[in-house]
């Protein structure tokens, strides 16, 4: 039979201890146990959230899998019943929105980094490729973002037309492209480059200004209109949007 949580000194029970020492203190499965709330007779709540751990097929020791997987995988863990799975779940998307920036509007954009930062924490989650639509005025301050389109593992699936339709409904100047890679790389792709080039001769035949595309990653981003002035051997330096 396992030792109960009651039975740690005080100092090792994942409650007393975020309350003695703050929540930075505890490890993921001290952190797992408190959500997880209670263990069965033959495991406690931190052995539980080990368990949890090692749903992680990822070489990263990081918590990200988490948004991932599915209520029924986490059932399939003896112990973790229908509510526990939804508590986890919820923590974990919550997390997510805990980043995603909601007052967007009035953002300057000036350099890439400034979109990417809009975005950064929110599409690293994501496991399947989207699509953004970042409309600007002419002080380059966003009034709106639209998703366009959503598609799997290594594709969007895209319209152009689409694209470009809500610069048009709205009368805008100028809008950026963002989209995410799931892999974690923001290196542009073929196809990435080929939908900015087809983007870009539409709206300008528009009189719309497409000013960039930023491919977003894991913690990185790529401007595409900064990489090919850098293969055009074109001056980056200062560049703006």
């Amino acid at each position: 039979m396992s030792i109960k949580i009651k039975e740690l000194p005080e100092s090792e029970r994942p409650y007393e201890k975020l309350e003695m020492y703050g929540e930075k203190s505890l490890s993921n499965a001290e952190l797992l146990a408190i959500i997880i709330k209670s263990g069965t007779k033959e495991e406690t709540s931190i052995q539980l959230a080990q368990k949890i751990l090692k749903l992680n097929d990822s070489k990263e020791e990081n918590l990200n899998y988490l948004q991932n997987i599915t209520i029924e995988e986490l059932q399939q863990i003896k112990g973790i019943g229908k509510v526990k799975a939804i508590q986890l779940k919820a923590v974990a998307e919550l997390s997510i929105r805990m980043f995603k920036k909601v007052n967007y509007r009035k953002v300057v954009i000036k350099k890439p980094i400034d979109i990417a930062r809009v975005f950064m924490s929110e599409l690293k989650f994501e496991k399947n490729e989207k699509i953004k639509v970042v409309i600007l005025n002419t002080k380059n301050e966003i009034l709106k973002i639209k998703e366009v389109a959503s598609g799997g593992v290594n594709f969007a699936n895209f319209n152009i037309n689409q694209i470009i339709l809500e610069p048009i409904k709205m009368n805008a100047p100028k809008f950026i492209l963002v989209h995410n890679h799931p892999s974690g790389d923001s290196t542009p792709s073929k196809q990435d480059i080929f939908i900015t080039n087809k983007v870009y001769d539409l709206s300008q035949s528009l009189g719309i200004q497409l000013v960039d595309h930023i491919v977003i990653g894991d913690m990185n981003y790529t401007s595409i209109f900064f990489k090919i002035l850098q293969e055009n051997n074109k001056n980056t330096k200062d560049y703006r949007l």
